[in-house]
């Protein structure tokens, strides 16, 4: 709670001082205003005695007086019959009392302690069950830290001293009545002894004439004090004596002052120091002279007079409103939101609380300044000898009196003190309980009544600190007062008793803290006195602080707030909230809602800055914890308290964050908040002349800000298809844009000599949370900039924005530096003024009309179009704010205000990625730059767009189709270095300007026509059409493709057609296939290098034709001559797998074509003799075909890789498969499968690794088959082209396509279907090697080196009568099919048990020589000649011999490799009988 400067005891004892009343006369009145100052405005700094005093008691008992105060007045009389409440001028002064106190503003507030209330508190000191616990140490700190919390509220104090000085004299109590009175007679008087003797007089005729109710005097026999009042500068001193020593016969030396002043002759020059100890007493009037004043208007009376001007406003608001406005003194109910226009009330309230105060008496001059310090030093003597030497000897002869009077009346014990303290003494607590008072205020005493002359003892005891003997007094009087019913009476002995109890040195006695409760409900309820009710309520409340009972002295305060003052409650209410923070267990959310309460109170009694602080203290508590509804009316009523003080920017705060947060207030209550801030807004923009201030609505979420460089994607244009390139309408995907990356590197790559530059930068052309914003993105003069801008109404209501553009500042070129410190340009100055001077440098597009409905998040694109130069900074957005103007119509259906228009701005600051690299960026949170909104303006650079015509989205598997595309330079700059790269190089080709057949000029005239070259063919030939062909004839195998345009460049304006080939993909589905356009002005050293365009298809692919091919090698023998052999069979299995789904009838197989750099197709074997190969759905149909080596290349062409081309038309049309398109599309096919061979084989090479003891094992075997698989090797591409007959709009349309197969092994299929990848499966790994395995080859791998045939006559017929033997010559012919030198052994001795050649006879013999031994050179083929011996006539195999082979390198050692080369089928041949 609030720290009290002064103790409980000191603010009790001050509480209740004697009363000293004072009658000057004239002249001594002339006297003391010399000083501008009255004589009891004289003596009041000096009141306090801070000598001890001394009394005896009753029993002779001496008791110490310290710190004794007196209270000095002027006598004013009246005749008015008191009241239980205060007066309405005493109102009025508590209230300037209050509102001349404020808490300094600015002031820096430290943390403080307020009883033992400690901010690092440990967790037992709130209660466990609160789940929020640990967010309120936070928050208790922030409380006791802030500068809106003061440890001392010196305004409560303030109105405390006041208002316990201002408590008016009352019958049942004497505390108030005056003791004693100064006669005051100035030594210049003629007769100084009459004036003293009219004073005697006329204060007698005042206490004792009853004319007069006030002023209330203690006893009959009143002290009367006597004073010469001599002024030194002025009069005789030597009278003054005399006349001083005759008072002192007269009136006894006890009883008289000669009282000196005014001793400085001079005045006092300017930068003299006379000091003013009245200052500090002065700005409180004599209370006790108010009742003369309540016809006196005050400043402040039309808004801080609570009783009357509370019930006139409640009057009125129940006569205009009706029940509804009667809600609005709750201080949860918000204002009435009826009238858009409140505010403009709340001004003139502001307009009334400015006017200046009521001047006081120290505007006049200052005070003393007449006086020295030794005048000081008089007074101050003055005092004491008074209070020593006549107020207490008085006090202490009465208290004898009346304790004697008393005794003798009741009987009682000579002394009363000795009977109470033989009754009550022991410590022994009070009684509990006091039974409930059956009448209201009971009876009058007289004032000779004994109860009375006790409770008058009583109050003597209190004023000189006897406080046992008090205590005593009034616990007698007490239980008197009760038993005669006389409530009054019985309340003022028990709050008495209370406080003489808890007063008592050493505490013998517990406070009763029930007695204070009992005269409270008595003063409240009973005698409906609420001024004595609330002296008790402060005293209890203060000294039960004192014992550390908040709780208890928080629910006293708050009982004693009531609808009779706004400002006692208000200040009982905040007092009650200090209390529940310095609890051991702290309630934070009680101090907060009691301070709520306190300011609504303090509204209510026209304290506004009194207001305004309860509830910024309390917002600190509310702030944060998602109580919005709390925190709307709090910052509702901060700003309208705000307004009315004159603070417009803490009103638009406080607005501010009643629209930023997400608010769960009503729609209608939104839009009054809405209009209140902006009509606050309004009046603060109206003094600012050049700067936008800051909007708060809408919400912008700046992180969501997207920037867009370069012109907007063209729509179609008749057939023609735009490439898609980037929009702000496309999602942002990580992975397409690493593959962009990916393709830009490579196409950056290829114009560079085939690496990458170091500076090189991907080109961004639309930016986002997730792209790399690390860099100033580059933007081209003259080409428009878009930001796509998100805003969001948090509002239940809707939301107008007009002349929404985006804020600029810019730097030209020439004046950018290092430090960025040169003169900029802005449009801030320009758009405040809705002009458009900035539009030479950078054009502003506006957006007339923006609307955003209820809770709508809505994107806004805003343009920029630079035309010069140089560092662009796009800082924020500029608008006009308006509510839109749905409801708030009156009865009649028209408007009731006008729409409320404020123009303003919103900074879009973007928060960088979190940096994450060094050991300072992961300790401490630190963000990295953003700088998509900072573009740098380059010089005009080439732009070009590009057009698609009959570009297909649905194709047959190997489908080709011809398609165009359109480049247009449609910028001032020349254009070069066009190139393409895509994530399927294989699906399009351009065609080579080799082999590219005459191709129509545009595409209107290219329908009916073939997409291959053709050429007619004879009918009858059945041979194939071979061609030799370079791989360097066609563009290069890459992802990059040069695009082949005229001269390599484009002029400004300029456009021109190719045409593009497409391949439908191997495999069905939608397929994705993208592109990306690279193109480079000629100009070199720019700061962008080169611009890139990118699109995008979606191809459809449905199945065709499944081709799957096989060979195997040929037994025939060679036709042509020795050095050919008998060639390879290769057969075709093509089948229909098209579901009819695109409309195709039947395919027909048209020519199958081969590519290879060592076999070629030779004949086509079909022995039905048809030329035309149809397939319906689901047919299959086999072709055999016949593949021969091809003839060795020339000596000059090594160098050069050749492709022979060889065709094999099934028709009258011969498609040239070496020219493009087909060949394009066989070689890029080709391409891409060894690319992902490459990649596939690497990715096995990099997983595993080998061991260094296996290398060399391994390295062996491997050359070994590496050998036999040369021998093996067929390497034979195959292209199957087909037509297919689609009727589509009652047309037929002819479609084509190629399949390509790939032969690599004699005896493997091979098939046109890419296949399915499949997973890898695991692999244990081992720790230790196992030992390296023989280099062993496979003995069935061994026979592929030597290939064998023989050549003999089918039969044979001999006379075996003549001649019993039979001898047939035999040749063997042995081709060496590998590139190396092999040993080959012929052994004629081996007799073979197949059961195939069990069947026939096997009962011959091989004469001659028996085992042959030669060395076949690389390619060879020899021929041996031997002779069989038959005996009789039969059917006899002749393959018997072992041919076994070995290459050379092995040498002799590794003959047990050797096995039979082949397996031949039998040879079979026939020997007949001739009988003749």
């Amino acid at each position: 709670m609030a720290q009290c400067v002064q103790s409980v005891q000191e603010l009790v004892q001050d509480s209740f001082v004697p009363m000293v009343a004072v009658l000057c006369s004239g002249q001594a009145e002339a006297v003391t205003r010399r000083n501008n100052l009255t004589f009891a405005q004289l003596l009041r700094p000096f009141c306090r005695i801070t000598s001890e005093g001394h009394i005896r008691d009753p029993n002779n008992q001496l008791q110490v007086v310290k710190n004794l105060r007196i209270c000095v007045n002027n006598v004013v009389t009246s005749a008015s019959t008191p009241s239980g409440n205060l007066s309405p001028a005493r109102r009025r002064r508590l209230n300037e009392v209050v509102l001349s106190c404020q808490p300094q503003e600015g002031a820096v507030s430290a943390t403080v302690t307020a009883g033992d209330y400690d901010l690092s508190f440990n967790d037992h000191c709130l209660k466990a069950s609160a789940p929020w616990y640990s967010a309120w140490r936070d928050t208790l700190e922030e409380v006791c830290t802030s500068k809106h919390f003061t440890a001392t509220t010196p305004w409560f104090e303030a109105y405390r001293e006041n208002f316990l000085q201002s408590m008016p004299a009352s019958d049942h109590e004497f505390l108030n009545h005056y003791l004693a009175c100064l006669l005051v007679v100035s030594s210049s008087e003629t007769v100084p002894v009459e004036q003293f003797l009219k004073l005697s007089q006329e204060q007698h005729r005042i206490q004792h004439s009853g004319e007069y109710t006030k002023p209330k005097w203690f006893i009959p026999n009143t002290l009367k004090y006597y004073v010469l009042l001599h002024d030194v500068s002025e009069g005789d001193e030597q009278k003054a004596d005399s006349v001083y020593e005759d008072m002192k016969q007269r009136y006894g030396p006890q009883g008289c002052y000669l009282l000196k002043m005014n001793s400085r002759t001079l005045p006092a020059e300017q930068n003299e120091q006379i000091p003013d100890p009245w200052s500090q007493y002065l700005h409180r009037n004599d209370l006790q002279s108010q009742d003369q004043l309540e016809d006196v208007p005050s400043a402040v009376s039309s808004s801080a007079d609570e009783n009357d001007v509370s019930a006139a406003e409640d009057h009125g608001s129940a006569e205009t409103g009706g029940e509804a406005n009667r809600l609005e003194d709750h201080p949860l109910q918000l204002d009435s939101v009826s009238s858009s226009g409140s505010l403009q009330a709340l001004g003139a309230a502001h307009a009334e609380a400015k006017k200046p105060a009521r001047e006081t008496d120290s505007a006049s001059g200052g005070h003393g300044a007449c006086l020295t310090l030794n005048d000081h030093d008089h007074i101050r003597q003055f005092i004491q000898e008074f209070t020593s030497r006549g107020l207490l000897p008085h006090i202490e002869k009465n208290i004898r009196q009346l304790n004697d009077q008393l005794v003798s009346r009741k009987g009682l014990s000579r002394s009363l003190f000795t009977a109470t303290k033989k009754w009550f003494g022991g410590g022994k607590a009070p009684e509990k309980g006091v039974s409930e008072p059956k009448s209201t205020l009971g009876l009058l005493y007289p004032p000779e009544a004994p109860e009375l002359q006790i409770r008058k003892m009583a109050d003597l005891c209190f004023l000189v600190q006897h406080y046992e003997l008090a205590y005593s007094c009034y616990h007698t009087a007490k239980k008197d007062f009760l038993s005669d019913q006389a409530m009054l009476y019985a309340a003022g002995a028990l709050e008495m008793a209370a406080v003489s109890a808890f007063l008592q040195a050493g505490a013998p006695r517990p406070y009763p803290a029930h007695y204070m409760d009992t005269a409270i409900q008595t003063y409240r309820d009973v005698c409906r006195n609420m001024v004595l009710a609330e002296r008790c309520a402060l005293l209890s409340a203060e000294i039960l602080k004192s014992q550390g009972k908040y709780s208890e002295a928080a629910t006293l305060l708050i009982k004693m707030t009531s609808e009779d003052s706004d400002l006692r409650s208000a200040l009982l209410l905040e007092q009650a909230a200090h209390c529940f923070i310095n609890m051991r267990t702290r309630m934070l959310r009680k101090f907060a809602f009691h301070m709520i309460l306190a300011g609504h109170r303090f509204s209510k009694a026209g304290q506004k800055r009194h207001a305004l602080r309860c509830y910024c203290q309390a917002m600190q508590v509310y702030k944060g914890r998602s109580w919005s509804l709390a925190e709307d009316h709090i910052n509702f009523t901060i700003g309208r308290q705000s307004f009315t003080l004159g603070q417009p920017e803490k009103a638009v705060a406080a607005f501010k964050q009643i629209l930023v947060n997400d608010s769960r207030q009503t729609a209608t209550q939104q839009g009054a908040f809405l209009r209140e801030y902006l009509y606050v807004y309004k009046s603060v923009i109206s003094r600012s002349e050049v700067n936008l201030p800051q909007l708060p609505l809408p919400c912008i979420h700046s992180s969501a800000t997207r920037v867009y460089f370069g012109h907007e994607r063209r729509l179609a244009e008749g057939e023609k298809q735009a490439a898609t390139h980037v929009s702000l309408d496309q999602e942002y995907d990580p992975d397409l844009a690493a593959m962009w990356c990916k393709l830009e590197e490579q196409l950056a790559a290829a114009a560079n000599r085939g690496v990458v530059p170091p500076n090189f930068q991907p080109s961004q052309c639309y930016l986002n949370s997730q792209t790399d914003n690390l860099h100033h993105p580059l933007a081209v003069v003259e080409e428009p900039i878009i930001v796509e801008v998100m805003f969001r109404n948090p509002l239940k209501v809707p939301l107008s924005l007009s002349c929404l553009s985006l804020l600029w500042r810019f730097q030209h070129e020439s004046e950018r530096t290092e430090d960025s410190s040169g003169e900029f340009i802005t449009n801030e100055g320009t758009l405040a003024q809705e002009a458009s001077q900035g539009d030479n440098v950078v054009t502003t597009e506006t957006i007339p009309d923006f609307h955003l409905g209820p809770e709508e998040t809505k994107m806004a694109r805003l343009r920029l179009l630079p035309h010069r130069t140089g560092q662009l900074n796009i800082v924020g957005v500029v608008y006009d704010l308006a509510a839109a103007s749905s409801g708030d119509t009156a009865a009649d259906g028209h408007q009731k205000s006008e729409v409320m228009v404020v123009r303003g701005k919103q900074d879009l600051k973007i928060q960088g990625p979190r940096l994450n690299q060094t050991k300072e960026d992961k300790m401490f949170v630190r963000h990295g730059p953003d700088l998509r909104l900072d573009p740098i303006i380059t010089p005009p650079m080439a732009l070009m767009e590009v057009f698609f015509l009959q570009f297909p989205t649905a194709l047959l598997c190997g489908e080709i189709r011809k398609a165009y595309v359109e480049f247009c330079n449609v910028s001032g700059v020349t254009l070069c270095g066009l190139r393409v790269a895509s994530t399927h190089p294989d699906f399009f080709t351009f065609g080579s300007q080799a082999t590219t057949p005459v191709t129509p000029l545009s595409p209107n005239s290219a329908e009916n026509c073939s997409a291959y070259k053709t050429i007619a063919t004879p009918p009858g030939s059945s041979g194939a059409s071979e061609t030799l062909v370079s791989a360097e004839d066609f563009s290069p195998l890459s992802n990059v493709v040069d695009i082949p345009i005229n001269g390599g460049i484009l002029h400004p304006g300029e456009s021109t057609q190719l045409p593009l080939w497409l391949r439908g993909p191997d495999q069905e589905g939608v397929h994705e296939i993208n592109f990306l356009f690279y193109y480079e002005s000629p100009e070199k050293g720019t700061k962008i290098s080169h611009r890139v365009l990118r699109h995008t298809v979606f191809i459809c692919g449905s199945r065709s034709l499944s081709v799957q091919a096989s060979a195997c090698c040929s037994s025939v023998p060679p036709q042509r001559g020795p050095d050919e052999d008998g060639g390879t069979l290769v057969f075709i299995d093509v089948e229909n797998i098209n579901t009819s789904e695109a409309g195709v009838r039947e395919f027909h197989i048209v020519q199958v074509s081969s590519s290879s750099q060592r076999w070629r197709l030779h004949k086509c074997i079909n022995p039905a003799k048809e030329n035309d190969c149809k397939l319906s759905s689901r047919e299959r149909a086999k072709l055999c075909f016949r593949a021969t080596p091809c003839q060795p290349p020339a000596a000059t062409s090594d160098a050069v890789k050749l492709f022979t081309f060889a065709d094999l038309n099934l028709g009258n049309e011969r498609i040239v498969s070496s020219a493009t398109p087909c060949g394009d599309f066989f070689f890029r096919c080709r391409w891409s499968s060894e690319s992902r061979q490459v990649e596939a084989s690497s990715a096995r090479t990099s997983s595993g690794a080998r061991n260094s003891s296996l290398a060399a094992a391994e390295d062996k075997r491997c050359d070994v088959a590496h050998m036999v698989k040369k021998c093996n090797e067929l390497d034979l591409n195959l292209i199957v082209i087909w037509k297919a007959y689609v009727v589509e709009d009652n047309k037929q349309l002819i479609l084509e396509g190629q399949l390509h197969v790939a032969l690599q092994t004699v005896g493997k299929e091979a098939t046109s279907l890419t296949p399915k990848e499949e997973a890898q499966e695991m692999v244990l790994l081992k720790f230790k090697s196992d030992l390296p395995p023989p280099a062993v080859l496979p003995s069935a791998e061994l026979y592929r080196l030597v290939k064998t045939n023989m050549h003999y006559p089918e039969t044979c017929t001999h006379a075996f009568k003549h001649n019993s033997i039979c001898v047939v010559p035999v040749s063997l012919v042995l081709s060496n099919c590998c590139w190396t030198q092999v040993d080959v052994v012929v052994d004629l001795r081996h007799k073979t048990i197949s059961s195939e050649a069990s069947e026939v006879h096997s009962a011959f013999t091989w004469v001659g020589q028996s085992r042959y031994t030669l060395q076949l050179s690389p390619r060879q083929v020899t021929r041996l000649t031997l002779r069989a011996c038959f005996v009789q006539p039969g059917v006899y195999n002749l393959n018997t011999p072992r041919v076994l082979a070995n290459l050379a390198e092995q040498g002799a050692s590794e003959t047990s490799q050797q096995s039979r080369a082949a397996e031949q089928s039998p040879a079979l041949i026939i020997i007949n009988n001739d009988s003749a």
